[in-house]
């Protein structure tokens, strides 16, 4: 991806759940490198994540204790921090709209 918006999302959370850091410091670093061109692209990489619609993934962040919500346009090579919680919090949202 050319570029990854907002990643100091990314930051204000591993502050607050530093056990957290450096797996989400390997996601960025992986995201940033990689030219993903479809959500199939992305599952070759992260087999255990999920495609929503809208060309939204689901990554399980650090074991499944924490879940981050990309949007992607694949097209211009950009993915948009949506969320980025615990497994409780994102069981109180809607991860196709948010």
């Amino acid at each position: 991806m050319k570029r990854i918006i907002a990643k100091r999302t990314l930051k204000e959370f591993w502050r607050k759940h530093p056990d957290c850091e450096q797996h989400l410091k390997t996601w960025h670093e992986i995201a940033k490198t990689s030219n993903w061109k479809s959500p199939n692209e992305i599952k070759k990489t992260y087999a255990s994540a999920s495609i929503l619609k809208d060309n939204r993934v689901v990554f399980n962040i650090k074991g499944n204790s924490y879940r981050l919500i990309v949007k992607f346009n694949f097209k211009r090579q950009w993915a948009f921090i949506r969320f980025i919680g615990t497994h409780n919090e994102y069981d109180k949202i809607n991860a196709e709209t948010i």
